[in-house]
């Protein structure tokens, strides 16, 4: 195993300090530029951002879902200005993601050995590759279906619905948030498995559990009393569970 690089130039404690601070500057540099150039692209970014809301949405396309119609309103003075600017920074900081683990990573490697460092590259890449599919997985699919439901019930036809711009738009955010961590999985698996943490047949063993996680964890993304619904969100985290297992196997065996 090698040294770390450049063993003899680590520098002090305030030299990394300046170090961070000037690897954050040019981070929140970046990030606020694609946040302005989202900003600017008003129509498009909430072109995309208000597409699950109408039944022409590809998902409700191809699941043969019957029209249906959910109103959006305001109800504050600033809400809709802050709520395109809180927008406008979350689709920054997506676009910008790549350059964010660049920055970070050329922050850290350094100090690593080699093998970490070859870990670290495997482990940053899948992480971001792995959290942006559950996003996409969630905007294309969970999300459509949760609004779908939520935002059609009524519990008497006396009743109307009106979702408020600010709490489809919260939503949305945090489901992408809560999927992209859930798709970290196998990512989570094969580093601990690459520890010696983690058994494939432990995982094997304890399968039935994590189907009743899986369904538990379902439930609480999308609540819906919807059977299928709950199906379509269970089978792609069953999948992650299913491949972690199999690249738990593998690690196993290289190691």
């Amino acid at each position: 195993m090698s040294a770390p690089e450049n063993p003899d130039h680590l520098g002090t404690f305030w030299d990394h300090l300046d170090e961070l601070r000037s690897c954050i500057i040019r981070i929140l540099c970046i990030v606020a530029l694609f946040a302005v150039l989202a900003f600017c692209f008003k129509d498009t970014l909430f072109y995309v951002v208000l597409a699950p809301h109408t039944s022409d949405f590809i998902t409700y396309r191809l699941l043969g879902v019957a029209p249906f119609s959910i109103s959006l309103m305001n109800t504050g003075l600033t809400e809709q200005f802050m709520i395109h600017l809180r927008v406008a920074c979350y689709a920054g900081l997506l676009a910008a993601m790549p350059y964010v683990i660049y920055q970070l990573f050329g922050f850290v490697s350094p100090a690593l050995y080699d093998k970490e460092r070859h870990y670290a590259v495997r482990v940053v890449l899948a992480s971001y590759l792995m959290f942006m599919l559950g996003t996409l997985v969630n905007y294309f699919l969970v999300f459509p279906l949760t609004v779908k439901f939520l935002g059609t019930y009524q519990v008497s036809s006396e009743v109307s619905n009106m979702l408020t711009i600010q709490s489809y738009t919260d939503t949305l955010v945090s489901m992408n948030l809560v999927m992209g961590v859930v798709f970290e999985l196998p990512v989570v698996s094969w580093l601990m498995a690459a520890l010696g943490l983690l058994k494939a047949h432990f995982m094997s063993a304890y399968r039935r559990h994590a189907i009743v996680a899986i369904l538990i964890l379902s439930a609480i993304i999308t609540p819906t009393t919807d059977a299928f619904t709950l199906f379509i969100v269970a089978l792609p985290i069953w999948l992650l569970y299913e491949s972690s297992i199999y690249i738990v196997r593998l690690t196993v065996k290289e190691g």
